[in-house]
């Protein structure tokens, strides 16, 4: 039995449990073959590699025919995380809900470095599962308010990571602006300096039509010397009046 597992459920006239799920959207930041390597490290979990997914698999208890009973399934894409487990009967919807929640933001906190969520999504699912929780609190109010709490502490943990995010953004975007700036500036000093004169694009044009026996490619030309079609066009003509050059049928 792997680690984390719990025993087979006995044999008894259960059905077999629904399966509910949900998608967060997700940025992967580092690389899938990192975040594989760290979720890796968990022994209970089940982790195989696609080429732009990483599936995460994990199975808490079997039935007697050790088919998965209590389990969920992770796939972790590079914009989309998508989430979906079993629902045994005796496990209140809710509940469940709650229990992977906090599993997921466990695998979100081992994967922080490589990966990042959407937190409004997050947030509005704890908020809305902690809700349907409380409402529905009975005679087992004392455990539904612990796991409640704790979820409110992860919650404010989120906000507190995502202002640290949010003033990092803003540190980033203002360095981006003058970054954008410098750019700007060295493109106009680079364009200055890659202008050609006309005496010069001249003597470019000769010598080209000369290295391609006779002919011209005006487009691949003001690509390479960096000026407009247009102006190749006015000096040809020009070295044509001139006499320099030819048109041959």
């Amino acid at each position: 039995m792997k680690e984390g597992e719990k025993k087979a459920v006995a044999p008894s006239a259960r059905k077999e449990p629904s399966v509910d799920g949900f998608k967060i959207n997700g940025k992967l930041t580092g690389s899938m073959k990192e975040m594989a390597s760290l979720l890796r490290t968990i022994s209970f979990l089940e982790v195989a590699q696609e080429k732009s997914a990483i599936n995460i698999v994990y199975v808490e208890s079997r039935d007697i025919n050790k088919s998965p009973y209590l389990f969920s399934v992770i796939k972790m894409k590079e914009a989309e995380v998508e989430v979906l487990y079993s629902i045994p009967q005796e496990i209140s919807p809710k509940k469940r809900r709650i229990d992977v929640l906090r599993y997921l933001l466990n695998l979100l906190s081992v994967v922080d470095k490589e990966y990042e969520i959407e937190n409004k999504v997050l947030y509005q699912l704890l908020e809305d599962a902690v809700k349907e929780l409380t409402d529905s609190v009975t005679t087992d109010y004392s455990k539904l308010y612990t796991a409640y709490d704790s979820l409110k502490k992860d919650e404010v943990d989120l906000r507190k990571k995502a202002e640290r995010l949010s003033d990092q953004l803003e540190a980033l975007t203002n360095q981006n602006y003058e970054l954008k700036s410098e750019n700007d500036e060295l493109k106009v000093r680079l364009a200055g300096l890659e202008t050609l004169s006309e005496d010069t694009l001249k003597a470019k044009l000769q010598e080209w039509i000369i290295e391609h026996n006779g002919s011209i490619n005006i487009s691949e030309f003001s690509k390479v010397y960096k000026v407009s079609e247009t102006l190749v066009e006015e000096v040809l003509n020009r070295l044509v009046s001139e006499g320099y050059l030819e048109v041959v049928s």
